[in-house]
């Protein structure tokens, strides 16, 4: 049986997003019904999709409830492929934005909105870019080779856990940058148990302007290809080059991406060192489909 379903289409630097509000949990999508939606030919067409749902009604184990229970809304993202996502850091902040729209919640001028996700809760504020989103604790982890195609010979990348799982490759210049060719998902070895978003990154020179490191990236996310943005991913490549570049490396960085421009920033914290992502986040239009 069809049914018609309200939705909001937002970007937050190119990486594209539906949105759709269903505060109480009633609307069911699996995954072949989200990969329809963000198909760019038959559907709407996005990077994913986001279902803004109240916590205690998305569904989630009582563990997980818990966990999350300082946080009203749930930021329920599937890639575009309908597979589930841990985070998105441009899509934490589209979804701040969308709830903002939808008169469901705000952040305050000076205070933080906990959102719940998948990787717990994630405290958003508004700054000078649009949006600012704090991801928590980062993880480092071991080296992974990368193969890609128009990549002369395989890569040494850097796994990083922002909530989600990265592997960070970097390049030599902006034309190898610029001849990848990421259709197709690159191969890592080992294999990662749950996938991989893979950053390709290349510093700018200097690397180093005005306390602020500098970096361009592309990335190729899982279930969802290659993208003009990836917030996480972003985050990923700014830690992965600050870890390279080691002692006396800026806390501050600038990413620039085929689809604009996001600022990171590494602060200390009783529970270890965490990682911010700013940058804008803007609903474009609204419509309904028939599904």
């Amino acid at each position: 049986m069809s049914r018609r379903i309200a939705f909001a289409k937002g970007q937050g630097t190119g990486n594209d997003f539906i949105l759709l509000a269903d505060p109480e949990g009633e609307l069911e999508l699996g995954a072949r019904e989200v990969s329809a939606l963000c198909d760019r030919r038959f559907g709407i067409g996005a990077d994913g999709l986001i279902r803004a749902v109240r916590t205690r009604s998305a569904g989630l184990n009582e563990r997980a409830t818990a966990l999350l229970s300082a946080s009203e809304w749930f930021m329920d993202y599937r890639n575009a492929d309908g597979s589930l996502a841990e985070m998105c850091g441009n899509g934490i902040r589209v979804f701040a934005r969308f709830l903002e729209e939808e008169g469901l919640a705000a952040a305050q001028p000076g205070g933080a909105l906990p959102l719940g996700t998948r990787a717990g809760i994630v405290e958003v504020q508004r700054s000078p870019l649009g949006f600012t989103a704090d991801l928590g604790v980062w993880r480092p982890g071991p080296d992974v080779t990368v193969r890609a195609t128009h990549l002369s010979v395989p890569r040494p990348g850097l796994s990083i856990d922002v909530g989600n799982p990265h592997v960070v490759v970097a390049l030599a210049d902006t034309a190898e940058l610029e001849a990848l060719d990421l259709a197709a998902a690159p191969a890592l070895d080992p294999e990662q148990p749950h996938g991989a978003n893979v950053e390709f990154v290349v510093p700018e020179e200097p690397l180093v302007l005005d306390g602020v490191g500098r970096i361009r990236m592309r990335v190729h996310e899982r279930g969802s290809g290659e993208t003009l943005s990836c917030g996480t991913g972003a985050v990923a490549a700014a830690l992965a080059t600050r870890f390279w570049a080691g002692e006396g490396a800026p806390d501050d960085w600038q990413v620039d991406v085929p689809g604009g421009r996001l600022a990171v920033r590494v602060f200390a914290t009783e529970d270890g060192e965490h990682v911010a992502l700013s940058g804008p986040a803007q609903i474009v239009y609204r419509g309904t489909i028939e599904l």
